[in-house]
Order: structure tokens, then sequence, then C-alpha cells
């Protein structure tokens, strides 16, 4: 029998294992100064591609005023308690109402955190008589909650329609015999390839397959469809997604989740979803700071368009200078390199340090082993000024990788 610590003391995992030279540099980095396209990261200020504030409201002028009002008028433990007992207010049901009339649904239901509801939200709507699908890409959150099945779950191809058909098939035998039901799970945009779901081509087999829909669309919502909707409304088919979820925190800029469907589906969670019911409920200055960010979002259709002119020419820029960028549709820019974890931490010290350039890095177990990530956020913050020096920056560190220039052991941060 072993210790339970010893065996931790001794394998920190396939991340924490390069805790001891990345820790406070490559991993765990302090950014700071207010949220914006520039800010302060070791002393120097850098041009920030790794912040989800997409339509930039984390310090919109309207908003910090109510952020501040809210917070001295509420304070940050109001309302005490779960919403079940004693924490539910006004201002919380007029947000639910809001955010349901936006996305065309009946009702919501509002969570704390995005990871922690979508989670919950999972567990709560299945059984195990129930088979979940779901698609191989799917978010963490995704897949945590699809653990707690008790039940069958199948895994589909990613964005593969033909595979999604094959799995559903086997569900169906299976639920059939059980009386249950098939739940599909996917996400409205990938968080990290910045693809969309085919969600139109997986609604067209409701006519052969019986089945619901469950979507989480935390990239989608605000920066995609006409009216920023998302996904759904890109694609024509919202009314047909049985279960939406959406985040606040990336075109919102704040803490907090929605969850919405038909009003019976949205009365069942309110009971059965436990990270709400044994929860605190969402404080009041986050509930009120959410009203007026969701009420920008719907008034400044500007922000989304600022989004996507910075988008299209940071990514523009990078294709037309030989990046591979996948198949984004969205303003997520994934770039794909070839290497291993040392050229990555080494590019990417590179990047900040003689660049000013600060981006997501992320290397296996994450992405396939010898591949380097490098994950930009375009936002409605930055300039047309930013993206020609980063892709300038990308040029050079392109040819540097190419060289070999970075194939060195991976450089301890802590020894600088």
């Amino acid at each position: 029998m072993k210790d339970l610590f010893e065996r931790i003391k001794n394998d920190k995992g396939p991340l924490g294992k390069w805790a001891d030279v990345a820790e406070g540099y490559y991993v765990f980095p302090k950014l700071e100064g207010p949220i914006s396209n520039r800010m302060l990261f070791n002393g120097k200020r850098v041009i920030t591609w790794s912040i989800n504030d997409y339509l930039g409201l984390a310090n919109h002028p309207e908003v910090l005023k109510v952020d501040g009002d809210a917070a001295t008028e509420y304070g940050m433990a109001y309302p005490m308690g779960a919403r079940m007992m004693s924490g539910h207010t006004v201002f919380h049901e007029q947000l639910e109402k809001e955010c349901a009339n936006f996305v065309e649904k009946e009702a919501a239901y509002l969570v704390n955190f995005g990871y922690q509801g979508m989670v919950s939200a999972i567990d709560a709507l299945v059984d195990r008589r129930d088979v979940i699908v779901y698609d191989s890409e799917s978010h963490a959150c995704i897949l945590d909650g699809v653990r707690l099945h008790l039940g069958k779950r199948f895994i589909y191809k990613h964005n593969d329609i033909q595979d999604l058909e094959k799995q559903l098939q086997r569900a169906e035998n299976i639920a059939s015999k059980k009386d249950g039901g098939i739940l599909v799970i996917t996400e409205g945009v990938f968080g990290m390839s910045g693809d969309m779901s085919k969600l139109k081509e997986i609604t067209g087999l409701k006519k052969k397959y019986e089945f619901r829909l469950f979507v989480d669309d935390a990239h989608g919502f605000g920066t995609i469809g006409k009216t920023g909707i998302g996904v759904g409304e890109q694609l024509g088919c919202q009314d047909e997604i049985d279960v939406l979820f959406c985040t606040f925190a990336k075109s919102m800029a704040t803490i907090g989740a929605f969850i919405c469907s038909t009003a019976n589906v949205v009365e069942f969670l309110r009971y059965n979803m436990r990270s709400q019911v044994f929860a605190k409920s969402l404080p009041m200055p986050l509930v009120v700071g959410a009203i007026k960010r969701l009420e920008l979002l719907i008034s400044m259709p500007e922000l989304k368009e600022k989004l996507w002119k910075i988008a299209i020419a940071l990514q523009n820029g990078l294709k037309d200078v030989g990046f591979n960028l996948g198949n984004t549709q969205s303003a997520i820019t994934p770039i794909y390199l070839n290497g291993d974890v040392a050229e990555a931490t080494n590019l990417s010290y590179d990047l900040r340090e003689n660049y000013g350039i600060f981006c997501s890095v992320v290397t296996y177990p994450i992405v396939a082993k010898g591949t380097i990530l490098l994950r930009l956020i375009p936002t409605a913050t930055h300039t047309l000024e930013d993206v020609e020096l980063t892709i300038n920056a990308f040029k050079s560190i392109k040819d540097k990788l190419s060289s070999g220039e970075y194939a060195s052991e991976m450089m301890d941060f802590n020894a600088q």
C-alpha cells in the first residue's frame, strides 16, 4: 500500500512536471494593469493576445461604473445563501429573462461558473438509462460532465457527421432496450481550433433519430451570428438547439453563465443541478454588472464589427506569410507549428521578451506530440498596428523555428 501524498510528490502529472522551470512565466504568468490590448508582463509592455475579452467590455466606462456602484450598494456577500434557500432576487430573474429573450429560448437559469455549470447540467439531464453522444474535441467541462454519467456514452470523430450517425445508431439500439433517451453534446465554436460545429447537419439528423441536442456556445455567444446570438443564429438552426449553454466569461468579460431551454426543462434544472442547489448565489454586483454587459452587447453591434475587423486582418495576414491556421471559422486564431515542448517554450520566451508579443502556447498532452499550437484571441480593443507588429514578429519566429534556433533544452525561466 502506498501513501497518497508520496505518489503525488513523485508524479505531478503531465503539466505539473514542468512546474519547477515554468511556473510564473510559461504557466501561471502574471499579466498586470487594466485588461486591454497591451498589458504589463515581466516588467515589459506586451501586445496581449490571450485575453477572452472579445468585445472589449472588461473596462468599458459604463461597465466600470455599474460594477463599482453595485459593489458599493450591495457588497459581494448579498444575496447570502443558495438561490433555492435565501439567494434569490428580482435582479437574478431579470438577467435570466433577458438572456433567454436574447438567445430566443423560453427560459434561462443562471449558474455561477461556466465549467461548473456545464458539468452539473450534464449530470442533471441524464440518468443511467440514457446514452450520451459527444464530439471528440469537446471542452474539458463537457468531458468531465460525461465522466459523471453512469450510463453508456459514445464519442464521434470531430465534426464527422457520418461517424455521428454511426454512434447514434449504436446509441439508439441501447437506449431503446433500456427505455432511455439520447443526448448529443457539442460545442458551438471549438475553443482550441476555432471551427464551428456542423449544427445544421446535426439537427438534420433529428429527422432520422430521436435525440436532444445540447450546445455549449461559450465562444460563439456575442461574436457570431447577425445579432451575436451565436452559431445557431449563424447557421439558421437556433430553434433546433434543445439546450443552449453560454458563459459570461468571454464576450461579457465577467463571471457566470446561463443555460436555456424550454420552461419545463429549465424548471427541472433549477431543482436538480447540484452545483447550484448547494452553492451560494451569484453575488449581486456580478448580476447587475452582467445586465449592463448584455445591454451593451445587444445595443452596440459596432463592438462585434471591430472584433471581426481585427480578427480578419490578423488571420489573413498570418495566412499570407505562410502560417497554418487550421479550419478556424471564428475570432479564435490558432497557429499550428511543428516542434516539441522545449522549442515551444524557447519560442514563447523569444516572442515575449524580444518582440513584445504575449499569446498562449499549447503543447502535448493538450495537442498531439510534435505539435506547437499558438493561440491568439483578437478583441475589439486591438488595433491594426497591433496586427502589423504581430505578423512581422511571427514571420521572424517562423524562420527561427525552421532553422532549428529554438531546438535546445527547455529554457528555465527561473535561471534567467
